[in-house]
């Protein structure tokens, strides 16, 4: 049985370690927020499917091929003749800066439609994972999206929604009408306390979200920690002590940590510990997902800084 089911469009990613305009070396990968949680989630022992279109193309077989090789079920994957594979190119323009550029518009991913959602889910999983930059991508990733969450809740499936905007796709107000429609659907939110105004209006934001069928939001602030906030209270955990070489996909990882934890059964302070010690594995590396734990890794970051395991 399929554990997490999530969607997306996954991007070949172009990582350099200066300005790109210099030229010189970069690293060849593969980026994207849901097929990063789907990583983090399959490194942690957990049956999980990702959903996207990619470009009949390397960089599309190359997007394949990774996820397989993490155990990630690409059953669902679309190739496209008519598209491309998108990609991100990440650079250092000054130390501890990185600089985001994007040739996603038009691409495979962006055609993601209802029906592949929804035949997806006539084997409902454990927790549907869905993120706002795929309603961002098209007027069919939108309805997609809106479709999916929709059928999942009614089957009963946990839905869970990381807020994750992105200004370059799509306004704020854009951002607010869409998924304020999704927020009947949602077992849990994740965001960050600059995006809770997107989902609500409310004086008190928190208290506005939990009045629904949302159980717990999960709020992220980088070095600051995390909080959970359920109908039970809140719960605060800070972050690791870890030197950060690159925060891209910290907040996938961290993710990936509590959705993975939830599959557990564990409580939400728990559930905390997981998210913040995978998120701190992948600051402490370069790229969006290489450096993700896996079950047995987890309790390595408690040994003492430079220790070596013999």
């Amino acid at each position: 049985m399929t554990e997490v089911l999530t969607f997306g469009e996954a991007m070949v990613s172009l990582r350099s370690k200066t300005a790109l305009r210099m030229g010189g070396d970069v690293h060849l990968s593969v980026a994207g927020s849901e097929s990063n949680v789907a990583i983090g989630l399959a490194r942690l022992g957990h049956d999980v499917a990702w959903l996207g279109a990619v470009g009949n193309d390397e960089p599309g077989r190359l997007i394949q091929r990774t996820l397989r090789a993490e155990n990630v079920d690409t059953s669902h994957l679309r190739f496209s003749d008519d598209s491309f594979t998108g990609f991100i190119a990440f650079d250092q323009p000054a130390h501890d800066i990185t600089r985001v550029s994007y040739h996603r518009r038009g691409s495979a991913g962006s055609t993601l439609a209802p029906e592949e959602c929804l035949a997806a889910l006539a084997d409902p999983p454990r927790i549907l994972h869905v993120t706002g930059i795929t309603p961002a991508l098209s007027d069919t990733a939108r309805a997609a999206t809106l479709a999916a969450v929709q059928a999942a809740s009614a089957a009963g499936v946990q839905v869970s929604l990381d807020v994750n905007y992105r200004g370059r796709l799509w306004s704020r107000t854009e951002a607010a009408a869409v998924l304020r429609e999704l927020l009947p659907h949602l077992t849990t939110v994740f965001a960050s306390d600059d995006e809770l105004d997107i989902l609500t209006d409310a004086e008190d934001p928190i208290a506005e979200l939990l009045s629904t069928t949302i159980s717990e939001v999960v709020i992220t602030a980088g070095g600051k920690g995390a909080w959970t906030h359920t109908a039970d209270g809140t719960i605060h955990r800070p972050a690791l002590p870890v030197t950060v070489v690159d925060s891209i996909g910290a907040g996938d990882a961290f993710v990936s940590g509590y959705l993975s934890a939830t599959l557990d059964n564990l409580p939400p302070e728990d559930r905390l510990a997981r998210a913040t010690t995978s998120g701190a594995f992948c600051v402490g590396a370069h790229g969006d997902w290489e450096s993700l734990p896996t079950r047995e890794d987890l309790t390595l970051l408690t040994h003492t800084h430079g220790t070596a395991l013999r």
